[in-house]
């Protein structure tokens, strides 16, 4: 079984606080993409709320283990900046070919420009 670190109480507040944060960020976005309606609607959420709540997740992280090792930890900053690079890219593509389909179909549910 893993041991649980020897955290400061100010670091183990931090580190909860982040933590929390960022599943309160993703649950909201999960929520969102059962709750609304069509596609174009339901690609906000999903991209919005996960990557902000990575990114809660990944201060949580950069905190603890810059704590734990006495220096800086700083893996975790490659992680954000490819989360957030990638993300909007995949909703801007995935945005396009859906709009592209439903105009080539004639489908009436599409955005205006």
């Amino acid at each position: 079984m893993i041991q649980a670190p020897d955290l400061p109480l100010w670091a183990a507040l931090i580190v909860g606080i982040f933590v929390l944060l960022g599943a309160l960020i993703t649950l909201v976005g999960t929520i969102g993409l059962i709750r609304l309606g069509s596609f174009y609607e339901r690609v906000h959420p999903p991209t919005l709320g996960p990557t902000l709540g990575t990114l809660c997740i990944l201060v949580a992280s950069i905190t603890c283990f810059s704590v734990l090792q006495s220096r800086p930890v700083v893996h975790e900053i490659l992680i954000a900046i490819f989360v957030t690079l990638t993300t909007p890219v995949t909703l801007m593509l995935l945005a396009r070919a859906a709009l592209y389909r439903d105009r080539r179909a004639g489908t009436g549910d599409v955005p205006k420009d």
